[in-house]
């Protein structure tokens, strides 16, 4: 997907075509599949579909400011021969981005889908506050007000 146009960078650029080509064939992974839901003003939830994995197979780590999810599929003990073979069982790996002040709260796993919670903190000194305006009862500013001390 381009979000971008490189066109004039090509005209100057010898060989950055080929770059800019691989960029642009770099895809976001679509396995395993995951929603994010808004679940109240500040408050995520993702939600990852891992059927065949056990909670045992997966790791959930936070570095600097990313959400990191992998998962390291089990070989089978007993040897199958699939028809059909329709359901993924290949290892993952999942990044997220995560805004300022976001923090995972927790995670779970149940018939498996995975949810993981986060919340975002924003500390008082970043929120916006409202300043009141007062009525003017003196209409000397403080220019004036130097002027006439000197």
């Amino acid at each position: 997907m381009r979000t971008f146009d490189l066109t004039p960078l090509y005209r100057t650029a010898i060989g950055i075509d080929r770059l800019a080509n691989q960029l642009n064939a770099a895809e976001a992974p679509t396995y395993p599949p995951y929603n994010v839901e808004l679940v109240a003003e500040d408050k995520y939830r993702i939600v990852m579909a891992l059927a065949g994995f056990d909670r045992s197979e997966l790791d959930i780590n936070t570095e600097r400011d990313s959400l990191v999810i992998t998962g390291r599929k089990q070989k089978d003990a007993v040897e199958r021969t699939f028809l059909h073979r329709g359901i993924a069982a290949r290892d993952f790996e999942q990044r997220f981005q995560l805004a300022d002040h976001v923090k995972v709260t927790g995670a779970g796993f149940d018939n498996g889908m995975l949810t993981i919670d986060l919340v975002r903190e924003v500390p008082e000194a970043y929120r916006p506050r409202k300043i009141a305006i007062d009525g003017v009862t003196n209409n000397v500013t403080a220019l004036e007000q130097k002027r006439d001390a000197a």
